[in-house]
């Protein structure tokens, strides 16, 4: 009976265990959205509902224990197939989306039901056989069944932990789903050697197998040109690339974003949207000048672009920088020289880290892109409350806010921005828009002080940094005047993926 119960519990674990190892794999080629997991998480629950009738009516037509720890070595054999045919699948998907205008939720839904069917199914077969085989007394059916359940679920809570914890950031994914492989594979054999020893030896030579699949170097994840450091975390796939002359750009996940930038030498300036955070508290009245910039938060701070420019520029003024992937840290003081004394690192969730501090910023930089969303829950007024309360009387905020290029000869849609203005709009007085030239990049400024447009131009006269003077005059020649919106984000409703997904849509299907 304990060996039921094991069963059950190995079962339950390593169902949800793969459910969020589909997540990281999916990573480097759809990203961690939310329609990411809802592909994951439907499919899973559909394959579970389908391996539980299976299970059931093979239990009743064959209550064999041998039938059910042959189902398990089964199941560790499709689970190894994973991450041996995710990588030319997953770029086949990746590349039909592009092709074919697909987006979103096709790739992802796509690569799921061919890789996940098969083991998931066969693993949800597993509670229903263990309680037929462990069913005795016919009167007492209901409190066995949820004896095993409660087991099984208690395997299912260990599994949601297990890979993001422990698994993914010391093994990698792909000896995540060879280990998982392996448990399946393990338990199985287990059960036959009491239930039929001849099937045991006849299968033995899986645990070889996988374990010489476990043993090899898995490579590369994600081939890049000039490509120096790559590494999976327990939030992200981390990508290093270098390009000529030592210029260096951070990708995480997907790819199709650029988070932060290196440049050797004295040269700080991106083109980027990172360089119009340095001019953000000119929207100030003059006379505003250098000097009065005492202090600076980075809210999604990467690899460190930010600090490294406002040091430059303003000196080693006191800079707090919060991340909430520690791996992101180590590799912005590698590789990106993000090694500033006057930087303090904060490994925290950006709100966390404002509930925690009662300190003051005269910037807040908000940049914790993951491609193409935002985080909903740094778009709210409640979070612009929470930042208005740690900046000084001269204070400002700025954002990093997408929008997208129109299509047949419409105007670009820039509704995502429009609605973060109206956002901001209910805790700061002034509200301002640059748009980030040669990109689908807008930078959001938000000053605690009644301020307009024209201060810019009214403050170059005090700057004598040229780097500032050249980003405050493309500032000045860039700015956008929002659209009225009806729609404010809240904690209690802020559909930033949703309405995200509607720009992509209009974009890739062309409509107007």
């Amino acid at each position: 009976m304990k060996r039921l119960y094991f069963t059950a519990f190995a079962g339950g674990m390593i169902s949800l265990a793969l459910e969020l190892a589909a997540a990281r794999l999916l990573a480097p080629a759809f990203g961690t959205t939310e329609v990411v997991w809802s592909a994951i998480i439907g499919l899973i629950l559909l394959y579970l509902s389908v391996g539980y009738v299976i299970g059931g009516r093979w239990a009743d037509r064959a209550p064999c224990a041998a039938t059910l720890y042959t189902l398990l070595v089964a199941a560790g054999a499709t689970i190894a197939v994973i991450p041996l045919a995710a990588r030319p699948l997953l770029r086949v998907a990746a590349q039909g989306m592009l092709a074919w205008n697909l987006g979103l939720l096709a790739g992802p839904f796509v690569v799921i039901l061919i890789l996940f069917a098969a083991p998931v199914t066969l693993l949800a077969c597993v509670s229903p056989f263990v309680i037929r085989l462990s069913l005795n007394d016919v009167a007492a059916a209901g409190g066995m069944s949820g004896r095993i359940y409660a087991v099984s679920t208690l395997g299912s809570f260990i599994g949601t932990f297990l890979p993001n914890l422990a698994l993914i950031p010391n093994l990698g994914t792909r000896r995540t789903f060879f280990t998982l492989a392996l448990l399946a594979a393990a338990t199985g054999l287990w059960g036959l050697w009491a239930a039929d020893r001849k099937r045991f030896w006849r299968l033995a030579w899986m645990l070889l197998v996988l374990g010489a699949l476990f043993a090899l170097n898995p490579g590369t994840i994600k081939p890049q040109t000039g490509l120096i450091y790559e590494t999976e975390s327990t939030y992200n796939f981390i990508q290093v690339v270098e390009y000529a002359r030592g210029a260096r750009h951070l990708l995480l996940n997907e790819g199709q974003g650029i988070h932060s930038v290196f440049q050797p030498g004295d040269e700080i300036l991106t083109g980027g949207p990172w360089d119009y955070y340095l001019i953000a508290p000119y929207f100030n009245p003059a006379p505003h000048l250098p000097k009065q910039v005492d202090s600076m938060l980075v809210i999604g701070l990467a690899a460190g672009t930010s600090p490294t420019q406002y040091t430059a520029v303003y000196g080693p003024i006191p800079i707090d920088g919060v991340e909430i992937d520690p791996a992101i840290v180590q590799v912005g003081r590698e590789y990106f020289g993000m090694t500033q004394p006057n930087l303090t690192v904060h490994i925290a969730d950006g709100r966390t880290y404002l509930l925690q501090t009662t300190k003051q910023y005269d910037v807040v930089a908000v940049d914790a892109y993951r491609l193409p969303y935002i985080p909903w829950h740094l778009t709210t007024v409640e979070f612009f409350q929470q930042v208005r309360e740690h900046l000084t009387a001269e204070g400002v905020v700025a954002i990093n806010v997408g929008h997208t290029p129109g299509v047949g000869g419409a105007p670009d849609d820039w509704r995502l921005v429009n609605a973060m203005v109206a956002t901001m709009r209910q805790v700061y007085p002034s509200v301002h828009v640059i748009a980030v030239p040669e990109s689908l990049n807008a930078i959001v400024v938000a000053t605690v002080q009644d301020t307009t447009p024209q201060n810019l131009s009214a403050n170059l006269p005090g700057l004598t940094d040229a780097r500032l003077r050249q980003v405050t005059e493309s500032a000045r020649d860039n700015l956008r005047m929002p659209s009225a919106s009806a729609l404010v984000f809240t904690d209690d409703r802020a559909p930033v993926e949703q309405l995200t997904h509607a720009l992509a849509l209009r974009y890739i299907l062309g409509i107007q």
